[in-house]
């Protein structure tokens, strides 16, 4: 219960401390959505809407701003508490930075998302993600860019481990991923670019020695080299996508020449399919895999597929982030999204996951771990279509917790 005091007390400090720059993004928004799609929502409603109807706080924006030109820049700022499994309660301020740099109707809105997080765990996470589309979306410009101190648990390699088996490792993290990937046809992208790794001043501090054995007691390792992906996306809003077809496959070379630790290869697979259960309906069933495999060589430890570590952390809900770690790794999730007032302002979900790492040193797959839980979704925004996502998940071995998300966790 207090916990979920906690929930509810924070979510009315990020509404009404974000209420007034969130608001200008909100009447930003509209200007790159055609009179029809405006139309069409009018009988959706959003928090502003709630507010604007419940309070009179005049949210809604101006008819003469429905037009959005390209490399107009419009921001939100959100600050917030919470909780998560991996770093106890936390602050974080939030910044979105969304803009079109060509026509609406023939261009995705490109977005950049900023954090800084604090941590009860004296945890310090600084990521930049972008995801960036030139005019008529010809080129599609990836960037994951983050900077941790990150002191937090492992808890060895396959999927036998148990929470005893905790071991508390401390380091920091740089990371730079940049690709450029060009349109060839469809939805269809091909491209390349670089990922960095680099973990530094690593020390683990527990009585379980996996790393300092898998790793020789390395304090610092790098991985440092080119990847090529093949992108198929035919999402037309990312924050929530319905009747869309998202596929990716990713080879990353990691030699010594290019300044790795040691030399390994990587390939990602990555599949999510949105299908709506009927034309009438605004339920949809999302399905998503997520797999990574490293061969050639061995990983570093800390560059091993894990729980909770794909692009946006959301992976796993149920366990702890890095609660499953391995050279290979198969995910899967389902998760039915569904509305509970017909305006749209609330919502609920239903899902169920899955994940299997392989055990060391036979890198073999003999266990399979799921997670199944809820959640509710509050509409921040009609028009962009992004969710507050709070969902209550459970594991195995009575893992269990509260997860937070800003759009939807896939």
């Amino acid at each position: 219960m207090k916990r979920l005091l906690f929930v509810f007390i924070t979510l009315v400090l990020v509404f009404f401390t974000s209420t007034g720059i969130i608001a200008q993004t909100r009447d930003t928004a509209l200007k790159g959505k055609s009179k029809r799609i405006v139309d069409s929502l009018s009988k959706e409603m959003d928090v502003f809407d709630f507010l604007n109807k419940n309070f009179h706080f005049n949210l809604n924006a101006k008819p003469d701003t429905l037009k959005l030109k390209p490399t107009k820049f419009f921001f939100a700022l959100m600050p917030t508490v919470g909780y998560t499994l991996e770093s106890h309660f936390l602050g974080n301020v939030a910044i979105n930075t969304s803009f079109y740099i060509g026509n609406a109707d023939s261009t995705n809105l490109s977005i950049v998302n900023y954090n800084v997080i604090y941590t009860e765990l004296h945890q310090f996470f600084l990521p930049i993600i972008s995801n960036i589309w030139s005019k008529n979306n010809t080129i599609n410009w990836l960037g994951d860019w983050r900077f941790y101190i990150y002191p937090s648990y492992t808890y060895g390699l396959g999927g036998n481990t148990t929470p005893c088996e905790a071991d508390l490792i401390d380091y920091s993290y740089v990371r730079f991923y940049q690709e450029a990937l060009v349109h060839f046809g469809s939805y269809c992208y091909f491209g390349g670019g670089v990922n960095y790794d680099n973990h530094f001043d690593i020390e683990e501090k527990g009585s379980n020695t996996t790393y300092d054995l898998y790793n020789q007691g390395a304090k610092k390792t790098t991985s440092s080299g080119p990847v090529v992906q093949f992108m198929y996306d035919s999402r037309t809003n990312i924050n929530n996508p319905r009747d869309a077809f998202y596929g990716s496959i990713t080879y990353r070379y990691n030699p010594t020449f290019f300044g790795s630790s040691q030399p390994w290869q990587s390939a990602f697979i990555e599949f999510k399919k949105y299908i709506r259960v009927s034309s009438y309906s605004h339920n949809v069933l999302a399905l998503w895999s997520w797999n990574v495999f490293t061969f050639g060589g061995n990983a570093p430890y800390l560059d091993l597929p894990s729980t909770g570590w794909d692009i946006y952390s959301n992976s796993g809900r149920g366990y702890i982030q890095g609660r499953y770690r391995g050279q290979n790794m198969f995910y899967d999730e389902a998760e039915y999204r569904f509305r509970i007032t017909c305006n749209g302002l609330l919502g609920g979900v239903l899902f169920v996951n899955a994940e299997s790492v392989s055990n060391y040193p036979q890198n073999k797959f003999t266990t399979i771990d799921p997670g199944e839980g809820f959640g509710v979704r509050l509409k921040m925004n009609k028009y962009s279509d992004v969710n507050i996502c709070l969902d209550y998940a459970f594991g195995l071995m009575g893992s269990q917790g509260l997860f937070f998300n800003l759009g939807e966790v896939f």
